[in-house]
């Protein structure tokens, strides 16, 4: 896919007068971000009344200004025919449903096959936005929500928001232990000093905050709700490792495979064929970037989830502990 361009054509209005262009540019061309508006001044791509543009120009109100704006592509990842989970979509954002499994960004290990090839087979003009339009991530082996912009606009709006821990983020997990309340963790997360893909508790580490509450026990596990506050990498599996309540499935911050003393044979082989972390994001509520109102977006449990959680229900009841 090849850099597309189009050609803007703005009126100063009188209330912007006295402001610098870009910044008056900022704010009468929302798709694009200040940073790319003042790029575009600097490469002679902005005309003020027919004369070349500087970004710090003051401008005085009714001027006509022409923008040939160029979109380049931003990424290098090819258009992929893999199916995908659209859970909304319009033509600023779409939120999907990602598969356990499925990678996000293509990678080291990883060249083809994932979620970014298949947002652009669905839309390729997704590959003149920044990351494909992917604002956030889901570990491979995590399944649920994720938002996609499909405009500038959308982009730098839902960016905001995620640094201004606007958009509600919740999953559902399954722990190991018993679980009394819920709570939050709210411990500083970076990578790993030895193990480099790993993340760690570090004191010196970026602020990081779960919040957590119990919503069903079982014999020797729990499942839980989480919300993220901040979205560090692995944050979930970092913090409930951290409190001794590692998730089930996690190879990586886990102990490995356990089972309650007397586990029905169901519940070993649910526990034995469950290769992934028990983590699902259930839910996503943002503000639209357009039309200001507010979108929340709801996962059903995948069924593999849905398969241990029974499973755990049942050996629970057999043992007579059930509430």
């Amino acid at each position: 896919m090849n850099d597309t361009e189009s050609t803007l054509n703005v009126r100063i209005p009188e209330a912007l007068a006295g402001r610098r262009l870009d910044q008056a540019l900022a704010e009468l061309l929302p798709d694009y971000s200040r940073s790319r508006l003042t790029g575009w001044i600097k490469e002679g791509a902005v005309r003020v009344d027919g004369e070349p543009a500087v970004p710090r120009q003051i401008v005085v109100g009714g001027e006509t200004v022409v923008l040939q704006a160029r979109l380049e592509r931003e990424i290098d990842a090819e258009a992929e025919p893999i199916d995908l989970d659209i859970r909304y979509e319009d033509a600023d954002i779409l939120v999907v449903n990602k598969p356990a499994g499925l990678v996000v960004h293509p990678g080291a290990g990883n060249p083809a096959g994932t979620l970014q090839n298949a947002l652009l087979h669905h839309d390729p003009a997704l590959a003149a936005i920044p990351r494909g339009g992917i604002v956030h991530r889901l570990d491979k082996d995590t399944s649920g929500l994720m938002v996609v912009a499909r405009t500038l606009r959308a982009h730098t709006a839902l960016v905001a928001q995620l640094s201004e821990r606007d958009v509600h983020r919740q999953y559902e997990a399954v722990v190991y232990g018993p679980m009394i309340a819920g709570g939050t963790v709210d411990a500083p997360i970076d990578r790993h000093p030895r193990d480099r893909i790993k993340q760690a508790v570090r004191e010196d580490g970026r602020e990081a905050v779960t919040h957590y509450r119990v919503r069903e026990r079982y014999r020797a596990m729990t499942r839980i709700e989480c919300r993220l506050e901040t979205g560090r990498t692995h944050q979930i599996r970092v913090h409930m490792a951290h409190i001794r309540h590692p998730l089930v499935g996690d190879a990586t911050y886990g102990n490995g495979l356990k089972f309650p003393k007397g586990a029905t044979p169901e519940l070993v082989e649910a526990l034995r064929g469950f290769r992934r972390q028990a983590l699902h994001a259930e839910q996503l509520a943002f503000v639209h970037p357009a039309s200001g109102q507010t979108v929340t977006v709801k996962a059903e449990r995948p069924a593999d989830l849905e398969r241990l959680i029974a499973a755990l229900r049942a050996d629970t009841a057999e043992a007579g502990l059930d509430d």
